[in-house]
């Protein structure tokens, strides 16, 4: 059995963001990874994934993410050597590839169970993320369809669909920027919930953020909802999807009814045919650890205020969307709910018990 005050799980940029903060304050505590070399989900992306602002609006706190040379917009390979990078400057205690398996609660103590032994702790900070909970909706006939279907998580390049007829569904940043991807090489058919929101072509994720944040301070005030980031729009426009737009090739067909051994059916009796799917079609939190403590609420989510848990005051949840701290999933987001979450954890650890 091993101990310590705190057990972070993910080592990817949330993980990070409260070790820092965690090694600020002073405290014990240990990362365990479940994957086997540093960079967290940014390792797994597609190929021409870039980041939504200039690299010294991506940081981590306490260190500016350097400039890429030649971009503006940062590729992913270049987050995942920035936080490699952190975690060694840092000399966070990151253990991997160490799969936690669930969490329960242990008098007064939290026990964390793994593929690699148990932790004895008092208290515990969920940053699992999404990537590894892709979601795709439960289209009449998918079980139908001869061709090939991925979700984003397994999208990598164009080249591995050129001269393909390529059906790419879903309106948000993922599905606008691989129907980019694909837009130049193959038969390409953009399929939409709704028409595509862009944002304004001068919006990036330094305007979203503070977008994000105004919209927490107005809740938290009490004043009326200004709405956040999705008043604004789905889509950035990044370079690469403002370019396939603005040469016509964005063109959203609407949600269709069904697929087909051959593609897809709209409700009209159209069809398409089609060689391959691609469902951009977004994700869950990854919370199946946390089963033990029965603490799922609505949408899969876990009630709590800031990032602690409602029904578990040693248990706090961070990087997983706004629902744990404005813009909480993006990297310049994630450092003030860190910051937050590791003061409340200071603070509950060093109480008279």
């Amino acid at each position: 059995m091993n101990h310590t005050e705190v057990v972070v799980i993910g080592g990817g940029q949330a993980g990070l963001a409260v070790g820092y903060h965690l090694r600020r304050l002073g405290l014990d505590f240990v990362i365990l990874d479940a994957q086997p070399t540093p960079g967290g989900a940014w390792q797994h992306t597609w190929d021409s994934l870039h980041l939504f602002s200039p690299a010294a609006h991506s940081s981590l706190p306490g260190r500016l993410m350097p400039p890429q040379p030649g971009e503006t917009y940062p590729e992913a390979a270049h987050v995942v050597t920035y936080l490699t990078d952190y975690e060694q400057r840092y000399e966070l205690p990151v253990v991997r590839p160490v799969h936690v398996e669930a969490v329960h609660r242990d008098g007064e103590f939290l026990r964390v169970e793994t593929d690699s032994g148990t932790w004895q702790v008092g208290a515990v900070v969920s940053a699992t993320g999404t990537w590894s909970r892709p979601f795709i909706p439960a289209v009449p006939g998918r079980t139908e369809f001869k061709g090939t279907q991925l979700h984003t998580v397994e999208y990598r390049s164009p080249t591995d669909f050129t001269g393909r007829r390529v059906i790419v569904v879903g309106g948000g940043n993922s599905g606008a920027q691989i129907a980019a991807d694909l837009a130049y090489d193959t038969d390409l058919t953009w399929v939409t919930l709704r028409e595509p929101r862009y944002l304004p072509d001068d919006i990036d994720g330094r305007a979203l953020f503070d977008h994000a944040t105004a919209r927490r301070r107005a809740l938290d005030e009490g004043r009326t909802d200004t709405g956040g980031v999705a008043s604004l729009g789905d889509i950035v426009a990044v370079p690469p999807v403002r370019a396939a737009r603005d040469a016509g090739l964005l063109k959203a067909q609407p949600m269709f009814a069904r697929l087909t051994a051959a593609g897809v059916e709209w409700s009209d009796g159209m069809t398409a045919e089609a060689d391959a799917i691609v469902w951009c079609t977004g994700f869950r939190p990854a919370l199946s650890h946390l089963a033990p403590l029965g603490l799922r609420g609505p949408r899969g989510h876990i009630p709590t205020t800031g990032t602690q848990a409602l029904g578990e005051p040693r248990l706090h949840l961070l990087g997983y969307g706004d629902w744990t701290g404005p813009a909480s999933a993006t990297l310049i987001g994630v450092g003030r709910p860190a910051r937050e979450a590791a003061r409340a954890l200071a603070d509950f650890l060093n109480r008279p018990r």
